[in-house]
């Protein structure tokens, strides 16, 4: 059973400390503050105090400087009847610093044998700076990959992970050797997509302190992603930092091996995760997906301007025009713009920016996804406008 404890402040314990030092007594207690640094460190050093009549050169002095306020001060040098304390301050401007100096100087003087000259200096004696919280990862595990591709889109629900899944299979249909790291932490979707779902990473002690984990192997794709760590409809409910940390390692401590593509599937949007992973991770640049929709299209502005801020300043490659029509499985020449037309062309004029291949909507692409079967496998259209894709970003990305 744990032993209840409490705090009290030094109104409440020091009266009693002073009037056990009057008994003949001594008190030990653990010191707080910066004052006395660095001989005494705050929380780490214990003071012994027992009653003295006279004081010496280096003698630490507790001292009641307001009614409930105490102080433990050195004593830095006695010159016949001169007394000079020291008192060190953890920051520069400290507002206390004014009160402290006047009430040490009044508080020693009203002790001190009178006629004793009182000189009170002071010194800032600041903490170092903490260092950052992080992991310490090197780009060892990607010194062999060609290119680094992000999957962005301005929003979700734009079929974002079901191309990154699709454009994976279809460059190793081309020939490429190709990996693809599911950055998408708070939905991660890689796993159902290509049948791996349940698929447990093994990974390996290369030097002490150091493991790398081995992607999980289908389709000719290497696959990495959150989602083999969690359980099945576990919610992942990380704040910023942890999610950045957690991404970088997938990616950085993964023994990835010779690729030509690693291709990063993002998470929706833009935030602090996406300017993480392109600060950390050596991306040479994006594909953006998005669909015909006039809300996914203002989106993809924000996607736009992220990559071509100046401090991010990534190329990018192209954009996929999603669910660009719908084409009944029955009727494979019919083509229905149910989320309008043309959209996605538009907005690449707009900017500039390649449309490297509009995705329709067919059944099939829908039941390759929840089936782990991605459709870019089949040899139908559907599957060939993905092969199509891919040809066109190999050839952006290696022109």
């Amino acid at each position: 059973m744990p032993i209840p404890s409490k705090q009290f402040n030094n109104a409440q314990l020091i009266p009693h400390f002073v009037e056990l030092l009057n008994q003949g007594h001594t008190v030990t207690f653990k010191l707080r503050g910066f004052s006395m640094r660095p001989f005494l460190e705050d929380g780490r050093d214990c003071a012994i105090l027992s009653k003295h009549t006279t004081v010496h050169r280096g003698d630490a002095v507790l001292a009641e400087v307001s009614p409930g306020r105490y102080v433990l001060h050195r004593i830095v040098n006695i010159d016949g009847d001169k007394v000079t304390v020291t008192l060190a301050f953890p920051k520069r401007r400290d507002p206390l610093t004014e009160y402290l100096v006047g009430s040490t100087r009044a508080t020693i003087i009203r002790n001190a044998p009178q006629g004793t000259e009182v000189e009170v200096r002071t010194v800032v004696k600041e903490e170092a700076p903490k260092k950052k919280a992080g992991l310490d990862l090197g780009l060892e595990e990607i010194n062999n990959v060609r290119h680094i591709i992000g999957i962005a889109s301005g929003k979700g629900g734009v079929g974002k992970s079901t191309v990154a899944v699709n454009l994976a299979v279809a460059l190793s249909r081309l020939g490429y050797k190709v990996g693809l790291a599911d950055a998408d932490v708070y939905g991660p979707s890689v796993p159902l997509m290509t049948g791996t779902e349940g698929a447990v990473p093994e990974a390996e002690e290369i030097a002490e302190g150091k493991e790398v984990i081995y992607p999980i192997e289908k389709y000719g794709v290497k696959w990495m992603s959150i989602g083999y760590f969690a359980e099945p409809g576990q919610a992942l409910i990380w704040r910023g930092p942890m999610a950045c940390n957690a991404l970088k390692q997938m990616i950085l401590q993964v023994r990835w091996g010779v690729l030509d593509f690693l291709l990063i599937d993002m998470p929706p949007g833009t935030g602090d995760i996406h300017i993480s992973l392109v600060n950390d991770i050596p991306m040479e640049g994006a594909l953006i997906v998005t669909t015909p929709q006039p809300v996914a299209l203002s989106d993809v502005e924000k996607g736009v301007n992220m990559f071509r801020n100046k401090n991010i300043d990534r190329k990018i490659f192209g954009l996929v025009e999603n669910m660009a029509w719908f084409t009944p499985e029955e009727l494979p020449e019919n083509k229905y713009y149910i989320f309008g037309k043309n959209g996605g062309k538009e907005m690449a004029d707009k900017y500039g920016i390649p449309l490297l291949g509009q995705i329709p909507i067919v059944q099939s692409i829908r039941e390759g996804g929840d089936s782990g079967e991605p459709a870019a496998l089949s040899t139908r259209p559907d599957g060939q406008a993905f092969i199509d894709l891919a040809g066109r970003l190999a050839k952006a990305v290696e022109s």
